[in-house]
Formats: structure tokens, C-alpha cells, sequence
């Protein structure tokens, strides 16, 4: 079919997992299609809401693995071509047999055509730029989207979208750099602040720098409800700033890098300082998930599984680690 993509040698494309990016320079060059997943039996390999974008020349995301993107495409591009949504269903009852989900899933998927005016598609767009919550609702032929959650209508599906997670990393050593590097390729929106640091910011791709005081900017940046932040300083001082200022914050995860057997005076200090119960209760510490490596890039793995964790709501994870 004219439009189809030669697939890669390898599928960098599925490495994203917000259609927003994707969505939004697809529409640079005219209509998108945007492919959701809105019901699994039986499990699957990627959960609903999962969606790919289909633009002019270009894809992203991905639905099973490999199974059925190929297909996907085919009836995305006729989308394209026509504008008609599409309901799509592998797996059990779905008219393509001889197409098998080595999962032994149901999936339906909604397929539906987006043009650069879209007003859903805007406001999706213009909600995930200011850091708000959006709520999109769709049946293919019409659609809605807006802040606060909605009822879908009849043969709609109501899709989530939280703002881009943030990830701000504070220190510049070795470790600092490896948990930067990691949360940048992990999908954050990634910032080092290395107070009074070289001017030349660190070769990490994706990773903004700041060389300002702790304080002054967590402050610039804004600590919110998606926000974690690692404190890798190994400087007393530079921790005690960024701890005053990340702990009363939105943010809902603070970690901090460092032997525990100091904890007891940092805490008496903060608490000093005027910070609370029930500031510190968020506080991680020794940050990261206890997988026993010290190497800097062990100790990332260890930060961002936690983050992650904690993000998802793993009840398992959800410790009070400070122990004054």
C-alpha cells in the first residue's frame, strides 16, 4: 500500500512510549493516524491505552512486540487515506486468523485519523506543554480532551495522559552522571544542577544543565506531582539546600545518596530547620532499590527502578526508608 514504511533492521521506533512527541511532529506535515489499544482479553504484552502514530513518513510506539504493528499499519495508512476509523481485533474473534499473538491475547484497537486543527488533538498538545493532566476522549469520528476526567459516550474510550515525567539529578560525579544518562534514556525529562559547575555542560544527550545554587533552581524549575529528584551532591552543604527545598515541594519522590549511618544528623538538621514529619516521610534514603552494586551505573539502575516503582505504585516499594 503506498505510504507503508520499510520497517528498520531494528524498531527504535517502539523505544517511546508518550504518542505525544511523535503525535505532534507527525502533524507538522499534515493528517496523523493515531492507533490505541482500548480493550485486552486474556492479558497482553502492553496494556490499554498503549497507542502508535502513524504520520506522513513516520511511526512510533508499539502494541504486541511485533505481532500485528505490521497489520496495524496497513489499515492505519487506509485511515490516512480515507479518514474512516477503523475497530481492529487479534486474537480471539478477530477476522485475520492466520494473524497469532504468541501471547494468546484478545486486543482491540481503535484506529482513528487526526488533522493538524484538530481541537482535541490541540488541547492535548497545549495540556502536555503547561504540565497539566489531560483527559481524551474518543470513538474515532468524534473526540474530546480536556483537563478534568469525562463520562465517554456510548463506543467511546477515555485515554490518561499525565505530564511528561521529570527526573532532576543533583551532583556531578560519576554517579550523578550515570543516573542522569539512565533517566534521560528512560524516558524523563532530564536535568543536572552542579552548583558553581564548569560552564561546558556534561556530554549526556537529553539532559539539561544548570550550574545555579540547589535552592534557586529546584525553585526555577518547579517541583510537581511528576517530578522525582536524586540527590547524588556528596557535599553536606549541597545537600542540606537541595533537601530544604525538594522535600516541602510536589514532588513525590526525593532520594538521597549516602552512608546511613549519617542519617540521624541530617534529619536532626532538617527537623531543625523547620521541616516536617511529614516532609521527611517522602525522603529515600540511601536512595535506590537495594540490588547490592556500588558502581555508579549499578546505582542508577538501582534509582531509577525505585523511581519507577514508585511512580507505578508498587506496594512492595512504598517504605518509609528514613529512620531517625
Amino acid at each position: 500500500m503506498n505510504g507503508m514504511i520499510q520497517d528498520p533492521d531494528w524498531p527504535l521506533y517502539g523505544m517511546a512510549d508518550d504518542a505525544r512527541p511523535a503525535l505532534r511532529a507527525a502533524l507538522l506535515d499534515g493528517p496523523a493516524a493515531l492507533a490505541t489499544i482500548v480493550a485486552l482479553g486474556d492479558g497482553g504484552p502492553r496494556p490499554v491505552g498503549t497507542q502508535m502514530v502513524f504520520g506522513k513518513n513516520s511511526l512510533s510506539g508499539f502494541l504486541s512486540g511485533g505481532c500485528i504493528e505490521a497489520d496495524v499499519e496497513v489499515h492505519a495508512r487506509a485511515c490516512l487515506a480515507d479518514g474512516r476509523p477503523r475497530r481492529l481485533v487479534y486474537g480471539e474473534g478477530s477476522p485475520w486468523p492466520d494473524i497469532r499473538l504468541l501471547c494468546g491475547a484478545r486486543i482491540e484497537i481503535l484506529v482513528e485519523r487526526i488533522t493538524p486543527d484538530d481541537a482535541a488533538a490541540q488541547t492535548l498538545l497545549r495540556l502536555g506543554d503547561a504540565r497539566l493532566p489531560a483527559f481524551w476522549v474518543s470513538d474515532g469520528a468524534k473526540r474530546q480532551c480536556q483537563e478534568e476526567p469525562m463520562v465517554p459516550w456510548t463506543g467511546a474510550f477515555e485515554r490518561a495522559y499525565d505530564p511528561t515525567p521529570r527526573l532532576v539529578v543533583l551532583g556531578g560525579d560519576p554517579t550523578a552522571l550515570a543516573v542522569a544518562s539512565l533517566g534521560a534514556q528512560s524516558g524523563f525529562e532530564t536535568f543536572l544542577i552542579r552548583p558553581k559547575g564548569p560552564t561546558t555542560p556534561p556530554p549526556l544527550a537529553g539532559v539539561a544543565y544548570s550550574r545555579a545554587e540547589a535552592g534557586p533552581a529546584l525553585a526555577a524549575l518547579g517541583l510537581d506531582p511528576w517530578t522525582a529528584v536524586a540527590i547524588c551532591g556528596h557535599d553536606l552543604e549541597l545537600d542540606h539546600a537541595a533537601l530544604l527545598a525538594a522535600l516541602p515541594s510536589s514532588a513525590p519522590y526525593v532520594g538521597l545518596l549516602g552512608a546511613r549511618r549519617r542519617l540521624g544528623e541530617r534529619i536532626a538538621r532538617l527537623k531543625a530547620a523547620g521541616l516536617t514529619d511529614r516532609d521527611l516521610a517522602k525522603l529515600r534514603a540511601p536512595i535506590g532499590l537495594d540490588l547490592g552494586g556500588k558502581a555508579p551505573f549499578e546505582v542508577a539502575v538501582a534509582v531509577i527502578g525505585e523511581i519507577m516503582a514508585a511512580r507505578h505504585g508498587q506496594p512492595a516499594l512504598q517504605r518509609r526508608v528514613v529512620e531517625a
